[in-house]
């Protein structure tokens, strides 16, 4: 059955990761993006264009261009004699980072954090591996002195900084494996560590085994020891998992 909704109302906020894009374009792309992750507007409702215009006092080119983006993730489609429906999130295009964004400031969050971590377990790992092999001196050594800036800024609890120095570790690692399929990857390194952070999903002061673990990746990196450096990275991951595992469990009985 179609069902025809209201657009979700802007007096009531979403709550948000990152700073909306500028202009009436970005509020109106925003707010209807994390409406859709957040299961407000729901697979099958139809949004109106003129209640569109109405609801966020905006022109008809703004919206027709909010639909376009929203189209091109895959949130949504035109069906003749039906007009703009939402679509099922099998179809979103869950790779681009706003989405990834959205999504993080959904009821959904773990669910899309647990998922990108899956996935930095299949990569980040090989990706390390191939950086043994490919990386230049100048870039290894660069990558060793920001395990050490991680390992300061964990030991002081300078949480902002040491996410800074984390997301840039991991883009290296990524950068530095020569694989260009990898290195697409490093927005969404950056969008669920940034979640994490923003959503208080790590510790204040990082664990000594996981700072001593990044100065073993960069280590293995420098030595050209590929294995050491995946071995590391796995660990790594593993970590995270720990870290994250009792709030999955809680969310899995609050769901039940």
């Amino acid at each position: 059955m179609i069902r025809r909704v209201k657009s979700p109302s802007p007096g009531v906020a979403p709550v948000q990761a990152a700073p909306v894009e500028a202009g009436l374009h970005g509020r109106v792309l925003d707010h209807l993006g994390t409406a859709i992750c957040g299961g407000e507007l729901a697979p099958g409702a139809v949004l109106n264009i003129d209640e569109l215009v109405e609801r966020y006092a905006v022109s008809r080119s703004v919206v027709r261009e909010v639909l376009r983006v929203l189209a091109s993730m895959g949130f949504i489609e035109t069906r003749r004699r039906v007009g703009v429906m939402i679509r099922p999130a099998d179809h979103w295009n869950v790779f681009d980072p706003q989405v990834i964004r959205w999504r993080l400031a959904s009821a959904g969050r773990i669910a899309q954090i647990r998922s990108i971590t899956e996935l930095r377990t299949a990569v980040e790992p090989h990706a390390a591996w191939l950086a043994a092999q490919r990386v230049d001196h100048d870039a290894a050594s660069e990558l060793v002195g920001l395990a050490a800036k991680m390992w300061a800024a964990g030991k002081a609890g300078d949480e902002e900084r040491f996410l800074h120095l984390d997301i840039e570790f991991h883009q290296r690692v990524l950068r530095a494996s020569g694989n260009e399929m990898f290195v697409k990857l490093q927005d969404l390194v950056a969008e669920v560590l940034t979640g994490r952070h923003h959503y208080h999903l790590m510790p204040h002061y990082p664990h000594e085994q996981a700072l001593q673990l990044h100065a073993d990746v960069a280590q293995g990196i420098q030595r050209h020891d590929g294995e050491g450096a995946r071995s590391a990275m796995v660990q790594i991951m593993e970590h995270a998992f720990e870290e994250m595992s009792s709030i999955w469990e809680q969310a899995h009985l609050t769901e039940a």
